[in-house]
């Protein structure tokens, strides 16, 4: 973790599709110094556990802080959920579907 409030707080505002488009340019090219280019290179375990540590800190933040922190927290989640799609080669576009057919 960088130490900012968001592992993507340098980032611009982005669409999920343009997270996306980020995150597979970092596993392409895996620039050094980059959060995520690490986090692809130390494996599918390693976003998994990102992942567990932000639902936690999500579950935290609902029971117990600031909606704005629980945004924040919330979209750590995404990030790191979308790393492990990213990881696996699935699209938001999928997710959507998956949703859509749970109707």
């Amino acid at each position: 973790h960088t130490g900012a409030r968001s592992c993507f707080a340098n980032l611009p505002p982005r669409t999920l599709d343009g997270l996306m488009n980020v995150l597979r340019d970092r596993r392409e090219k895996r620039p050094e110094g980059s959060y995520t280019a690490k986090l692809f290179t130390e494996g599918r375990g390693r976003i998994a556990k990102k992942i567990g540590e932000e639902a936690t800190e999500v579950v935290i933040a609902a029971l117990s802080e600031s909606r704005e922190r629980m945004i924040s927290e919330i979209a750590d989640l995404v990030f790191h959920v979308s790393v492990l799609m990213t990881d696996e080669g699935i699209e938001w576009a999928e997710i959507e579907g998956e949703l859509e057919r749970r109707k």
